[in-house]
């Protein structure tokens, strides 16, 4: 019997590198998926690799109607909404703040940071609602970062995004805690993703070297894999851990211990 054996999870980001790790470690534990991302092949893809019933809706995260229509969708489809994964991001130009452009920086934020503030003001209420009907509420994850936490030279606004993201995390769930809601978030460091990928790339050197330049302040000298970023998101979404909220969760290869 699996963890999330017929309750339903929306996750966003979806054909991301964490997105369809989380997708495929819910459908592994039995939920139902609501799956969204800006490509709707690259989503129906994804479902049709998943052995469990899923919705699919594509858009974009900064457009707060997207947010609203998932959470419809949810309901239309399975009756409720258990689990919210909130997972849809960019990053920046990999550079000193004075050199974003300032359209960069904006979409950054109306993604990273307005986007998770759209996916928790309609998440949120339904969660209450079920919660006031049933007695079970829902967990909400949300993705910040290591970023998040500190500071970060040359993602200055990714780094400000995702404190905005703790910052709502946190606030949410403290007005939420005696509601059925718990809301937690999600801090990794640097993880082999596509963002890493093209950081490799970019950088122009060796694999090896570039890997060793990005995590030169990791304590465990690699980057994260993404199975152990997903095993964080399961253990914050999981019903049985029901005493934690409001809780940011450095997945960071022990660079907060410094």
């Amino acid at each position: 019997m699996g963890r999330f054996d017929g309750m339903t999870v929306l996750i966003t980001g979806a054909t991301g590198g964490l997105g369809r790790g989380a997708a495929k470690g819910f459908a592994a534990e039995g939920a139902r998926l609501v799956l969204s991302d800006i490509d709707e092949s690259a989503l129906a893809d994804l479902a049709g690799t998943l052995a469990t019933e899923s919705a699919i809706l594509a858009g974009d995260i900064a457009d707060e109607s997207l947010s609203e229509n998932l959470v419809k969708l949810a309901v239309e489809k399975f009756g409720r909404l258990d689990v919210a994964a909130n997972n849809a991001g960019i990053v920046q130009s990999f550079v000193r703040l004075p050199q974003i452009p300032t359209d960069e920086a904006r979409r950054v934020l109306e993604i990273d940071l307005l986007g998770v503030f759209h996916a928790m003001k309609h998440q949120i209420p339904q969660m209450e609602r079920q919660f006031k009907a049933t007695g079970k509420g829902g967990a909400i994850v949300n993705i910040a970062s290591a970023a998040g936490l500190s500071g970060a030279p040359k993602l200055s606004v990714y780094a400000a995004a995702k404190h905005g993201v703790i910052g709502l995390t946190r606030s949410a769930a403290i007005e939420y805690a005696g509601k059925g809601l718990r809301i937690n978030a999600i801090c990794p460091a640097h993880t082999r993703t596509a963002m890493v990928d093209s950081f490799v790339r970019i950088s122009g050197a060796p694999e090896a070297e570039a890997l060793a330049e990005l995590t030169r302040g990791v304590p465990m000298k690699r980057v994260a894999e993404v199975d152990e970023i997903i095993t964080a998101i399961l253990f914050a979404a999981d019903p049985a851990n029901s005493f934690m909220t409001g809780h940011a969760l450095a997945i960071d290869g022990g660079i907060g211990a410094i």
